[in-house]
C-alpha cells in the first residue's frame, strides 16, 4: 500500500472539494495498478494545524496533495486531470 498525502485542516471547504474530486481519481489509479500488479494507494487527510512545520510550508495553500516517498507536491487548485497527471495516470473513465 503507498499513501497518498492531503494536507488539509478541519473546516476547510476547498479540501472537503479536493477529497470529493480524488475518490474517482484514486478508485480508477487503483484499478490500473491491479492490473499491474502494484500496491494500491490509500488517502490519508494530514492536519495541518497538529504541526508547525505543516502549518508554516502549506497553510497559504492548501489542500495539498503528495504521494509517500516522494518529494513534489501538488497545491490547490487542481483538478481530477491534474490529479491523473500527478499520479502519473491515464485519465480513461471515472
Amino acid at each position: 500500500m503507498q499513501i497518498l498525502y492531503l494536507y488539509t485542516t478541519s473546516g476547510c471547504h476547498l479540501c472537503e472539494q479536493a477529497e470529493s474530486l480524488l475518490v474517482p481519481v484514486l478508485v480508477h489509479a487503483n484499478r490500473l495498478r491491479a492490473q499491474s500488479g502494484a500496491v494500491s494507494l490509500i488517502l490519508c487527510p494530514v492536519e495541518i494545524t497538529e504541526d508547525p512545520a505543516l502549518t508554516e510550508r502549506h497553510g497559504s495553500r492548501i489542500p495539498v496533495l503528495r504521494v509517500d516517498g516522494e518529494t513534489r507536491e501538488l497545491g490547490w487548485p487542481f483538478d481530477q486531470e491534474e490529479a491523473f497527471a500527478f499520479l502519473s495516470l491515464p485519465q480513461g473513465h471515472v
